[in-house]
């Protein structure tokens, strides 16, 4: 099938698109690709609704209301940025691979007993008649309804894309969440979120100097690590816990206040929010069924030098941008939903026992507008 993928990521900084050609499990050509910014009210009123999310759910407090025009309007504006980039590709398809963009996710964990669920905005069927093609979507509840953690849902596609290169081989993705898939020799998977990653350094960096992120990492390497503030967020029980696991983007929020962050000065908390990052990534690895060769990286992180130069610290082994495997590093999650979607057309499953802890290969989304 000739697929047109689509992610927004918990960076919140726009919509890549991505043209595949694949049966959901091989890939036969991989298209152009690109990246279409959200406008800054976008971008604004999507943190809002996160936050006006996440304080409900943090108070057992009712959430937001399915007709609620405040809701409705970011749901609008953000699918019309989708359709715009579906056009912007301009190469013929069959099918979209449409994730949403993701506002809440509340799987199982341990010590938490309230109903599961993830909740990813975008109206699938507005996409769908302005695009006249079918749309798969909702691609996480399936997993999440039957006990798994519902990310991350990449590492199918990893797999395909690292079928020549040798293994074990560690995928790293930086987003606002990081998140790691181990692919062993046997072609086995492991995956789960490591931990925060450019989300909290993104708003950091906005609080502190009004950029939407630290640009080269400048503000990072001009400071210092503050050991005490570290040392704190190093204790956060999630880093020990073995997987399956998975994070929101503001799971770590609280812990950050409660480690003082916010008294540190602009250069220090970027530097001591990368430190903690690459902490994250090597605490991950102990949950290796054995080390990797070697790490790619994808996703915003790896363009920040700072990020890199201390994932290459805390790491054993090479650290390097997945552009080395011939990879486009800025396209590979968007890339990875146009397989997804063909996956759901064919009835393959999207979710696995060692990939989000689902109890069984698990099929999953839903296919809604115009048969191709």
């Amino acid at each position: 099938m000739r697929t047109i993928g689509l992610m927004s990521g918990t960076s919140l900084d726009g919509v890549d698109a991505a043209w595949v050609e694949t049966d959901g499990e091989a890939i036969g050509r991989l298209g152009p690709t690109l990246t279409l910014p959200y406008e800054p009210a976008l971008r604004r009123d999507l943190r809002a609704l996160l936050d006006l999310a996440s304080h409900a759910a943090s108070q057992d407090a009712p959430g937001i209301g399915a007709d609620d025009p405040f809701l409705a309007d970011c749901v609008a504006r953000l699918t019309a940025r989708h359709v715009e980039a579906v056009r912007a590709i301009g190469w013929p398809a069959d099918l979209i691979g449409f994730h949403g963009q993701t506002i809440l996710h509340r799987p199982r964990r341990p010590g938490w007993d309230g109903t599961p669920f993830t909740w990813q905005v975008g109206d699938a069927a507005l996409l769908a008649r302005e695009t006249g093609m079918p749309v798969a979507h909702d691609f996480r509840s399936a997993d999440v309804a039957a006990g798994g953690q519902g990310a991350p849902l990449v590492p199918v596609f990893h797999a395909a894309m690292a079928r020549p290169l040798p293994k074990p081989l560690a995928v790293l993705n930086l987003g606002g969440v990081g998140n790691v898939t181990w692919i062993g020799a046997d072609g086995a998977l492991l995956a789960f979120d490591t931990g925060p990653a450019n989300g909290p350094l993104d708003d950091w960096a906005r609080r502190a100097t009004g950029e939407p992120y630290d640009r080269d990492g400048k503000l990072a390497l001009a400071g210092q690590v503050d050991g005490g503030v570290l040392a704190s967020l190093i204790g956060h029980p999630y880093l020990a816990a073995p997987p399956p696991k998975s994070l929101d983007r503001l799971d770590f929020d609280r812990a950050l206040r409660e480690a003082g962050a916010a008294a540190l000065s602009p250069a220090d908390g970027a530097a001591t929010l990368v430190a903690f990052c690459a902490v994250c990534v090597a605490t991950a690895s102990r949950h290796f069924p054995e080390p990797p060769l070697q790490w790619l990286v994808c996703g915003g992180g790896r363009r920040n030098p700072a990020v890199m130069r201390a994932l290459a610290s805390a790491l054993a082994e090479p650290v390097r941008p997945v552009e080395v495997a011939g990879w486009n590093g800025d396209a590979l999650e968007a890339q990875a939903f146009g397989l997804l979607a063909a996956r759901v057309w064919n009835g393959l499953p999207l979710t696995f026992p060692g990939t989000t802890g689902a109890p069984a290969p698990l099929r999953g989304g839903r296919i809604t507008g115009p048969l191709p």
